[in-house]
């Protein structure tokens, strides 16, 4: 059986059941049950076919990615999963500096990893890339801007053309956007520089929201120009018919990677190895690429050698740069925290 407690917010969820007790799922489950904790479009599907190919039971948890983490990390000395799996390794790092996430293990399979796979993989084996969406992809209305004016640097967006016609998620609530800040924090050359260029940029009338879809929906309703968010967000509504056009900044688009874990604790190590390593086969990923299975989730970059992407999901010339996940986690809190009191409000 497989069990899920929660819609996964944005996205639609299939699911073949629901358990909103899953506070009762604990240590004392047997060998052959999988605990998994999720927060992806497709994991349902990726539970109830790993169950079907190996026999192991999986009990499912779905959720967004903060209280998913902050429900891990509530049961750090007292384990009631064996694996989480989320976009953003920089919060992936922040539970490996707790000690929460089994290290220096090596999936048998890891030699399957494209260079861009094998780039963001942690030095210590604490976690794993599974696909790669982007931040800071530029949505807009191909019908209000022009292909050939869309911005192609972090500095062209603080042109005054662009006054109060910018729109980004707010880091507080949206997971995805936390990545964008590191990277900007890092192409600007440090701490201080990233922070005057937020500061230039909301100046310059940007406009902070929510979420994904209250970031997009603010530009196909004319009220903002351009939209700096996860392409896989945009890719979702292009594909759903929306007058959305997708680019991407020659300066660089900022990796968000899907990262999945095993815990330090795990209940059930052996069933928790066995299904990273299944997650990282061609079989697997053809089920999380499926949008029928993972909605938006699914229109990723693949890591893994010998997978394609989605046929929407193709993505020309764009100019990967990797977040520093040791960094961006080490100032996660507190850059948060200053992009809330100097941004947001």
């Amino acid at each position: 059986m497989v069990l899920a407690s929660q819609a996964h917010a944005g996205g639609k969820r299939p699911s073949s059941s629901t358990n909103k007790g899953e506070a009762d799922v604990g240590p004392a489950h047997g060998h052959g049950t999988l605990v998994l904790y999720a927060a992806e479009g497709y994991d349902a599907a990726i539970a109830a076919a790993f169950q079907k190919a190996t026999g192991i039971r999986v009990e499912l948890t779905d959720n967004s990615t903060g209280p998913l983490i902050a429900q891990a990390e509530a049961q750090a000395n007292n384990p009631h999963w064996d694996v989480i799996w989320f976009d953003g390794d920089s919060s992936a790092q922040a539970m490996d500096n707790q000690g929460l996430l089994l290290r220096n293990w090596t999936p048998n399979d890891i030699t399957n990893y494209t260079p861009l796979g094998k780039s963001l993989l942690a030095p210590d084996h604490a976690y794993f890339p599974t696909g790669v969406t982007g931040m800071g992809a530029i949505g807009y209305n191909p019908h209000v801007v022009p292909a050939n004016e869309v911005p192609r640097t972090l500095n062209d967006l603080l042109k005054p053309q662009w006054r109060g016609a910018i729109a980004m998620n707010d880091p507080a609530i949206s997971g995805p956007a936390y990545p964008l800040i590191a990277g900007i924090v890092q192409q600007e050359g440090g701490l201080q520089q990233g922070e005057r260029f937020l500061e230039a940029l909301k100046q310059n009338g940007l406009h902070v929201y929510a979420t994904n879809s209250v970031t997009i929906a603010s530009v196909l309703s004319g009220r903002e120009k351009l939209a700096l968010v996860q392409d896989s967000a945009l890719i979702n509504q292009r594909e759903s018919g929306k007058p959305l056009a997708i680019d991407y900044l020659q300066s660089g688009t900022f990796t968000l990677p899907s990262v999945i874990a095993i815990d330090a604790k795990a209940p059930d190590m052996a069933a928790a190895k066995k299904f990273v390593e299944w997650v990282l086969t061609p079989q697997a990923q053809a089920i999380m690429r499926n949008p029928k299975n993972g909605g938006g989730d699914s229109y990723f970059e693949p890591v893994i050698r010998g997978v394609q992407p989605d046929p929407a999901a193709v993505r020309p010339g764009v100019h990967w740069v990797k977040v520093n996940p040791i960094v961006a986690a080490n100032e996660k809190n507190s850059l948060e925290e200053w992009f809330h009191d100097h941004i947001t409000l």
